[in-house]
């Protein structure tokens, strides 16, 4: 038997003879040119390589420099088609007239053809107490009321609780607005002079008065725009129109979403803009997306006119021939 022919051996290679290889940047836009480098392995290069890509995806992100430390850039968050909504909103609003636009508390005011600066305001905080859960409508009727006493504080601290929440019947509430109105207008005699206080965080603390009111009556009563007013129809609109990262579940998570993105020379103008807006068009219940301007741009007007339409039903008349026949 033939031994076999023994293979020949391979000839060994060095490394250094081998061509170095390195990845073209023009095959594809986003791949990096990675040479090899001394020291680093191949995690490193690869966290380098992770960190290019996340540094692409980040420079898409606004930035704006900082105010606090005028070194770094501070990223703000903007909802998409925003100043297309205001525009569109605007173009609505320039051609209804909402009940806001009448009878809103910073509308309303004295019987008397002359009124004291503070007594204004202080009508003023009352209207904006009158307003919670209740329709602009009768907030006017009940400020009306009440303005015949007149609405004062001497006067308010005169007459009996029971007569004010008769005057203000029939608004939401109207037996505890009464112990509100009160009580705050005892302690604007004591402590403010009867005035109404300057800042939202003594605004905040009299009684029957919460975070919406306060910024209000800081816009309206002291024309000092702090903060965005979010009462139910700004609060429901943000969230059907995206201006919200996150489905916010209160009116002040609202109002914070607002503040951080929103210029601050809309402030005012957004609550009576919206406000109107709610009352007309985007309704809470039956909102009129087939009017409204911004269907094609909001969430909920898109879905809306995807959705398919209920059919009713026609009652179908069944005659029998023989007037005996029974089930």
């Amino acid at each position: 038997m033939e031994l076999s022919k023994s293979r020949p051996k391979r000839k060994a290679v060095c490394a250094q003879n081998l061509p170095k290889l390195e990845a073209k940047d023009n095959e594809k836009e986003n791949q990096f040119l990675i040479k090899e480098e001394p020291g680093i392995d191949r995690i490193s290069r690869r966290l380098k390589e992770r960190t290019n890509n996340l540094d692409m995806k980040t420079s898409a992100i606004k930035c704006e420099p900082s105010e606090e430390e005028p070194g770094l850039k501070k990223c703000k968050w903007e909802p998409a088609n925003w100043k297309e909504h205001f525009e569109l909103i605007k173009q609505m609003r320039s051609g209804l007239s909402a009940p806001v636009d009448s009878m809103g508390c910073d509308t309303l005011s004295s019987i008397d053809a002359v009124i004291e600066p503070r007594t204004r305001r202080y009508q003023c905080l009352i209207a904006l107490m009158l307003s919670s859960q209740t329709k602009d409508e009768i907030t006017a009727r009940a400020v009306i009321e009440l303005q015949k006493l007149p609405l004062d504080v001497e006067t308010i601290l005169q007459t009996d609780e029971g007569k004010i929440a008769s005057a203000i019947y029939p608004a939401g509430f109207y037996r505890r607005k009464a112990q509100y109105i009160k009580k705050t207008t005892q302690i604007l005699k004591e402590k403010y002079d009867s005035d109404i206080p300057n800042n939202i965080d003594e605004l905040c603390k009299l009684p029957g008065v919460g975070p919406k009111m306060a910024y209000l009556a800081m816009s309206c009563a002291w024309k000092k725009t702090v903060g965005i007013g979010v009462d139910t129809h700004v609060h429901r609109i943000s969230n059907r129109l995206g201006w919200t990262k996150k489905e916010t579940k209160t009116p002040e998570q609202t109002r914070k979403e607002l503040e951080e993105w929103m210029p601050e020379s809309l402030w005012y103008e957004v609550n009576h803009l919206l406000v109107g807006f709610g009352q007309e068009i985007c309704r809470p219940v039956g909102p009129k997306c087939a009017n409204c301007l911004c269907k094609d741009l909001c969430p909920t007007g898109k879905e809306s006119s995807t959705r398919p339409k209920k059919t009713k039903r026609k009652a179908v008349k069944i005659e029998f021939e023989n007037e005996n026949y029974c089930k």
